[in-house]
């Protein structure tokens, strides 16, 4: 009798509304018949609930991946199972992401040099929007886009192999929610094995203001240093002497970066809705209006 393989999907919610909106009908989309899918109502930090459902996938029979997604991420590759085997097919590879960097030096990997990101960013502030990525058309990527091996991916969808199941474990030590992916990414490549991006398209639905606490964000961007730069001598490169005060003001610099990112995208959602409504105002303007009919007699 042949095994039934199996990709098996995870998300730790928050917000019910938000998950039944956007990660469930990706999942229902992505997953094929018989599917095991789990659904954490998180009550801790995201990296507790994420060590939940590895503990909940060890136990499953034949296995292929688990793929784990933030509540607010849908999956809308028709072809997403089939793509995520085919990235698979590779026995050292053990993470795959939608999105994914090289020349990492910290948890502020987009500040390095992007290669794959096929999604896209829709929020809602400012009558709603999307922030298209550089690769989510490929007939319209740059030519440094490229799909394989990376340093890390982006944690809002995460698809684990069999072998990253077994080994690997998400850090609970390191904060609340902040730097897990480069740290997972870490540990699979200290391992020996890949991190590799694949072409699995989805919308990230999120507000644009994508960190509410920097302070949170940049000690655990001090701790992720900490451990891994002797490992990896390239994460908290040039940090020079005082190595804390130095750490931390990495950290800050890299949060005043993101901040300033922030405020460029909530320009740029705001110029975009201006644009709309200065459009409907120039259509109604250029419309011939119609005299009521006592006047036309």
């Amino acid at each position: 009798m042949v095994p039934f393989l199996m990709i098996a999907f995870a998300s730790a919610i928050t917000q019910p509304d938000v998950f039944d909106t956007c990660a469930a009908p990706g999942i229902r989309r992505a997953s094929e018949p018989g599917a095991e899918v789990l659904e954490i109502a998180s009550r801790g930090t995201l990296f507790s609930a994420y060590n939940q459902a590895l503990d909940w996938a060890r136990g499953l029979d034949d296995l292929e991946a688990l793929v784990l997604l933030h509540q607010d991420t849908e999956i809308v590759e028709e072809d997403f199972c089939a793509k995520v085997r085919a990235a698979l097919a590779d026995p050292d590879v053990a993470i795959v992401g939608c999105v994914g960097a090289v020349g990492v030096r910290s948890i502020a990997w987009w500040e390095s040099s992007i290669v794959t990101a096929s999604f896209v960013h829709r929020y809602h502030e400012f009558g709603g929007g999307d922030l298209p990525s550089m690769t989510w058309d490929w007939a319209f990527a740059p030519g440094y886009a490229r799909l394989g091996e990376v340093e890390t991916v982006d944690g809002f969808l995460l698809v684990l192999s069999p072998w990253a199941l077994a080994n690997l474990r998400f850090d609970e030590s390191l904060g609340q929610i902040h730097g897990y992916d480069l740290d997972l990414c870490l540990q699979a490549r200290a391992a020996g094995r890949k991190v590799v991006t694949a072409d699995l398209r989805a919308i990230h639905h999120r507000s644009l203001e994508l960190i509410r606490d920097l302070d949170e964000w940049a000690q655990a961007s001090v701790r992720v240093t900490r451990k891994w730069e002797e490992r990896f001598p390239q994460i908290g490169a040039g940090m020079g002497t005082w190595r804390d005060r130095a750490l931390r003001a990495e950290a800050d610099a890299d949060a005043a970066m993101l901040f300033a990112h922030l405020r460029r995208r909530r320009g740029d959602a705001h110029a975009g809705a201006v644009r709309r409504r200065a459009a409907r105002v120039g259509r109604r303007l250029a419309s011939p209006r119609r005299r009521p009919a006592a006047e036309q007699e």
